[in-house]
C-alpha cells in the first residue's frame, strides 16, 4: 500500500512524504481562508474580508514557503514570499487601526 501511495505522489523516502503532508496542510490552510470569506460573506449578505482570512492566509503562506524552499522552486519561493509581505502588512493595517480605535490608545 505504502509503494502505491509513493509512486502517486512521486516520493521516494520518509522525508518526501513528510514535506508533501507538510505541503498539502499549508495547502487546505489556505483554501480554509476561501471558506472563511465566503461564510462571512453570507452571514453579512456582502462582500466582507474577515481578520481570520489574513491569519489563514499567513499561516497557509509560511507552510508552503517552507515547502517552496525545501522543494528549492524559486517561482513558488517568490510567489509565496510576495504573498506573505501581503498577508502580513494587512495584518499590521487592521491591529493599527484598533489599536487607534481603542480608548487606551490616546
Amino acid at each position: 500500500m505504502r509503494e502505491i501511495i509513493w509512486a502517486a505522489l512521486h516520493v521516494e523516502s520518509w522525508l518526501e512524504f513528510s514535506w508533501i503532508m507538510i505541503g498539502l496542510t499549508g495547502q487546505l490552510m489556505f483554501t480554509a481562508r476561501f471558506l472563511v470569506q465566503w461564510i462571512a460573506s453570507e452571514r453579512e449578505r456582502r462582500s466582507v474580508i474577515p481578520v481570520a482570512f489574513w491569519y489563514f492566509s499567513l499561516a497557509g503562506g509560511l507552510v508552503l514557503f517552507s515547502y517552496a524552499v525545501y522543494r528549492a522552486d524559486p517561482v513558488f519561493i517568490i510567489g509565496q514570499a510576495t504573498g506573505l509581505v501581503i498577508y502580513i502588512r494587512n495584518l499590521w493595517l487592521i491591529h493599527a487601526e484598533q489599536h487607534r480605535g481603542s480608548p487606551t490608545a490616546n
